[in-house]
């Protein structure tokens, strides 16, 4: 079993090591996350969990845009 997620107000470890204009919000919980830029993600941690439980660890997210 996994342990609960913190409170929303706190931010994604993520969102500690990167620069703070390379942080927003999660498209899930809107928790502050490392979102831009190389290594970025738009899922938190643990929105990402469920994905990668249900798509594998290797699931990325790829650009859409034409």
């Amino acid at each position: 079993m996994t342990t609960p997620p913190p409170p929303i107000t706190e931010p994604d470890p993520s969102a500690r090591v990167c620069s703070s204009d390379k942080a927003g919000p999660c498209t899930g919980c809107r928790r502050t996350t490392h979102r831009y830029a190389n290594g970025g993600s738009p899922l938190c941690q643990w929105c990402m969990e469920p994905v990668q439980a249900r798509w594998g660890s290797s699931v990325r997210f790829v650009n859409t845009r034409p």
